[in-house]
């Protein structure tokens, strides 16, 4: 690395000023704030698993509306919610959601050693909640991605701590509240941690089980739920799809070819992801090298993204910290243009003309889910590609030794 990448690596991982910081906090809250006073509700996804909970209640189905696409154990942890009075559930929700995005920054940067005071940490996340509109999207909506938000996170930390039982708990849990995160699982079967597995496989199962038995209609989700998914007919629901199936059928391409390229997407993804465990390991890279975990797990979630019906624009959150928060490493995929291409679409406030309703927000969303799974799998095949070198070589500082982000903040 040159003096002046070094120079700049070193600026941005020095302690941030107590002003900025102060900003960052006030920019938080008033989002918070904003959509309370906005959303007398807490948000339109968070309405839908409160009248799930509500119908449960009142011995009804949750089931009866199939715009509720999470699991038996959803019902349950909504329970809460439904029982708060509505003026504590509007300021409640959002602050909740933005607590679960902070906290999912946070392990992205401890993931890669990245001081939680410094320049980069607060000006990444100030970054996020003022230039990417999906951020503002998710404080809005309530919707409980947030919970993938932070546990995805949080999972390959773990991971990278070698606690692969523990990651599995984490991965578990969120999918029993919501199976956005399930595609994950295969990271465990790359690595051979069986245990894992079974962890973040029997959690969502037992809880399912159990929540599904308390209800009057225990197989709703199969009966109900599963075959929305999988047809993605809603007309509703398909105005707001960023999956390439749902945009390009409404370009004219008939739905058998939009789903057909969406299919060959998706398993080119996921033949990335294994290229990438496999190369980390002949390479000589151990199971918890962070780029390697960082690098697969995306992957493997974006690829779920380009098939999944439906597929939103606030899905980008779960992975996207993680690609930022690595940004300093040598080799990244954040450090390619076409990163920073793909994010363009997401910028709040610029008009884009013809996509200014809000029904035809999926086009911008398609083009940045597109772009950015193709940067990251070009990281993934490409040798000696995203956070390789950075792990080999690490930061350069004063007097040649090699070392990571964190390390390398602290020997300035």
């Amino acid at each position: 690395m040159n003096s002046g990448k070094t120079a700049v690596c070193g600026w941005l991982l020095r302690p941030a000023e107590s002003y900025v910081r102060w900003v960052l906090g006030v920019v938080l809250v008033a989002a918070v704030v904003r959509v309370g006073l906005r959303v007398p509700d807490g948000g339109m996804d968070n309405a839908i698993v409160v009248r799930a909970a509500e119908a449960w209640l009142d011995g009804r189905s949750p089931y009866a509306d199939r715009h509720f696409l999470y699991l038996p154990g959803a019902v349950l942890a909504a329970l809460p919610q439904a029982l708060l009075p509505a003026d504590v559930v509007r300021f409640l929700v959002p602050a909740g959601v933005t607590a679960g995005l902070v906290g999912g920054w946070v392990c992205a940067l401890r993931i890669h050693g990245v001081p939680l005071r410094s320049r980069f940490a607060v000006y990444g996340l100030l970054g996020l909640a003022l230039g990417f509109a999906p951020f503002g999207h998710l404080v809005e909506l309530g919707n409980w991605t947030v919970g993938s938000a932070l546990a995805l996170p949080l999972a390959l930390l773990l991971v990278c701590r070698g606690r692969w039982v523990a990651a599995g708990l984490v991965i578990g849990a969120a999918v029993a509240v919501k199976p956005l995160l399930a595609p994950v699982v295969l990271l465990f079967v790359f690595a051979r941690r069986w245990q894992g597995l079974g962890a973040a496989v029997g959690v969502p199962a037992l809880v399912s089980v159990a929540a599904a038995l308390a209800m009057p209609d225990p197989a709703g989700f199969f009966t109900r739920t599963l075959p929305f998914l999988l047809r993605g007919e809603d007309s509703f629901v398909r105005l707001y799809e960023a999956s390439p199936a749902a945009v390009l059928a409404r370009l004219g391409v008939p739905q058998t070819g939009a789903t057909l390229l969406a299919g060959c997407a998706g398993l080119a993804g996921l033949w990335c992801a294994w290229r990438r465990w496999r190369r980390s390991g002949r390479g000589g890279e151990g199971d918890a090298a962070p780029a390697r975990v960082v690098e697969c797990a995306v992957m493997l979630m974006l690829s779920a993204f380009l098939v999944s019906r439906p597929s939103y624009d606030h899905y980008l959150l779960v992975v996207l910290p993680l690609l930022l928060a690595g940004v300093l490493t040598p080799g990244a995929a954040a450090r390619s243009p076409w990163f920073w291409v793909a994010l363009v679409p997401q910028v709040p406030g610029f008009p884009w003309p013809w996509l200014e309703p809000e029904t035809r927000r999926a086009f911008k969303d398609a083009v940045t889910l597109c772009v950015l799974a193709g940067t990251v799998g070009w990281a993934c095949v490409a040798g000696g590609g995203a956070g390789e070198q950075g792990e080999r070589r690490g930061l350069t500082v004063p007097g040649g030794r090699r070392t990571g982000a964190g390390e390398a903040a602290r020997s300035r």
